[in-house]
């Protein structure tokens, strides 16, 4: 009897609930040391490794595709020898694969000068090497079942993804490591083919690297020059969220440089910037706060401050990205609004929807308003009021109420094709797969229009998620071409979620939707593919001007060539990567023949 009452003890007493209480299940359980990727992933193929051979092994591989942790790359043969062509001012890329049945410590590389025949170099630090670090994703590699909602899939996936700079690393036995290899051929380069060595070693093993390079008397401008439109919309409040810094001190800008960097490098064109608080219904896991604060004064008017506003403009300028500056939204989600009231000191929360009265007469005040400011700065003819993604009637007033304000606004809207705007958007965005047609495009740039189109959590594919075939990044801008749009936006450059470093999912949208690049101003895969096809359109741009002045008959047949392949892009709807990948091969081989057939 003594027993049982003890044993009834005992379970009251771990029974019972304390203030703050968390049932164990619900929290993961902590880890001795940080981990810098996930490592839990399962081998698919162990037969695999039992055929490799001991030591180091290590081989160049294409940038189209993914390579896993667990997984022995399937490969013909270990490749030695990188021989690429391209032009005095690109970034040529490729990948270097390490992998090993046993444990390599110390895996470190050594870059060479590359030399032509005539004596030329090109200095080994235009050479970089990244090490490819694996972040969750919630699809498997080139799901095609992609949806806006919740991931259908119950496990989850390493995808290779972000660089790391590093001086040496280890490779844990059965395991391997991609290292991206990129070269900046400088724009000063002597034409001709360069080549030199690379080596890789480790603590008991050398392999040697070969690199041939052939440099062709064509440049590409520098990215700022570059015509392609790029515009993926930026958070700023997330870099300083994610290093605990107090949004627009010294410290947080600093950082934002460092951080644009990377977009100014990729030809971005447009600033994103916020005139309301949180335009996008807090979806984002750093919420987008307003850079325009609204004050409703004791007296009934309003007062605009525009001080992050500017900071910010003027930041991204510094960086070199000035050509459009875009203001979201006066048609936030839910038509929600937020400022501040001068009486009470709160903070009050309307919905004018756009057809409203109160929304024009408070709108047109603040329109007013931002007109003198933007003036003031010699920003207004650059600027452009955007609007995202909303049902045709509340577009329309919105538009309506904008022009009515001043017809020399201009307009961005992203969202279907809707015939009734044609004429009313100075720059029109499609979404892919609810686009007009070529001829639409066409006459939109007659009338001095630009158009261009984007890709978010949907459609499935192409896109630019962590699982994406990383050919399709580069796909996207060679459809671009095709389709003579003007370039391409996407969300998000930075909407990062609670652990972006080591896992890219988010709770609603598929992995790597919210954001391109990852904290610290570091790339990944997929930002350099969009980025290598966006130097593609660059160059068809530049080769068809040149070739329009030509009476080179192989020229005019390349062209020819050209635009017929082109076609295969509009037609496409299968998007097996190996097909993709081919296509883009084959435009980079004319590309090449066009190249050598005109003058500089």
């Amino acid at each position: 009897m003594i027993y049982l009452l003890f044993q009834f003890l005992c379970i009251q007493a771990f029974s019972q609930l304390h203030a703050g209480q968390l049932e164990f299940s619900r929290v993961p359980v902590p880890k001795m040391h940080y981990q810098q990727e996930y490592t839990s992933d399962t081998i698919v193929n162990p037969s695999a490794w039992l055929k490799q051979k001991a030591g180091m092994h290590v081989s160049f591989a294409t940038t189209n595709q993914l390579y896993f942790r667990r997984e022995v790359p399937e490969l013909k043969n270990e490749n030695l020898l990188w021989e690429k062509t391209g032009w005095k001012g690109e970034r040529l890329n490729t990948q270097v694969l390490i992998w090993s049945t046993d444990t390599l410590t110390q895996v470190r590389f050594k870059l060479n000068d590359l030399v032509n025949s005539k004596g030329n170099v090109i200095p080994k630090n235009n050479l970089n090497l990244n090490m490819v670090r694996y972040v969750i994703s919630n699809y498997p590699y080139a799901a095609k079942d992609v949806t806006c909602g919740a991931s259908p899939y119950k496990d989850l996936y390493l995808m290779p993804d972000r660089f790391e700079p590093f001086d040496r690393f280890d490779v844990p036995g059965k395991t391997l490591r991609p290292v991206w290899l990129s070269l900046d051929v400088p724009q000063g380069t002597a034409p001709g083919k360069y080549k030199g060595t690379i080596e890789v070693q480790s603590a008991k093993q050398k392999i040697s690297l070969r690199v041939e390079i052939n440099v062709q008397d064509q440049a590409v401008p520098p990215p700022h020059e570059w015509q392609h439109r790029l515009d993926i919309w930026q958070n700023p409040w997330a870099v300083a969220r994610y290093n605990n810094l107090i949004p627009w001190s010294p410290e947080h800008k600093a950082l934002l440089k460092q951080h644009l960097k990377l977009y100014a490098d990729a030809g971005g064109k447009f600033i994103t910037t916020y005139a309301v608080h949180s335009p996008w219904s807090d979806n984002s896991y750093m919420t987008e706060d307003g850079m325009i604060d609204w004050l409703k004064l004791k007296d009934g008017s309003w007062k605009f401050d525009y001080s992050i506003f500017d900071q910010y403009v003027e930041l991204a300028m510094e960086m070199g990205i000035d050509k459009a500056i875009t203001i979201y939204s006066p048609v936030p989600w839910g038509s929600r609004f937020r400022y501040m009231d001068e009486k009470t000191g709160n903070f009050v929360y309307e919905t004018w929807p756009p057809d409203s009265q109160k929304f024009k007469e408070i709108w047109t005040i603040f329109l007013t308003d931002l007109k003198q400011h933007l003036e003031k700065k010699g920003w207004f003819d650059k600027t452009y009021i955007g609007i995202n993604e909303n049902v045709l009637n509340q577009t329309l007033a919105a538009v309506n109420m904008v022009k009515g304000h001043s017809k020399s606004w201009k307009i961005t809207y992203a969202g279907d094709w809707h015939p009734e705007l044609k004429n009313l958007l100075d720059d029109y965005c499609f979404l892919y797969g609810k686009e007009s047609d070529l001829q639409q495009v066409k006459d939109r740039a007659a009338s001095g229009f630009t158009t261009t189109y984007y890709v978010c959590c949907n459609p499935p594919y192409p896109n630019n998620f962590v699982f994406s075939p990383p050919a399709e990044g580069r796909w996207i801008s060679w459809y671009t071409a095709a389709h003579s749009y003007d370039g391409f936006l996407r969300w998000a450059y930075d909407a990062w979620p609670q652990d972006p470093m080591r896992d890219a999912r988010h709770e609603l949208w598929p992995a790597g939707d919210c954001y391109m690049v990852y904290p610290g101003g570091n790339s990944g895969i997929r930002y350099e593919k969009l980025r290598e096809g966006i130097v593609d359109f660059e160059k068809i741009r530049i080769l068809k001007a040149k070739a329009g002045q030509s009476n080179d008959k192989k020229v005019r047949d390349l062209i020819k060539q050209l635009d017929l392949h082109l076609q295969i892009f509009l037609a496409e709807k299968d998007f097996d990567p190996l097909k993709i990948t081919k296509d883009v091969t084959k435009g980079e081989e004319i590309i090449e023949a066009l190249s050598n057939a005109l003058k500089p």
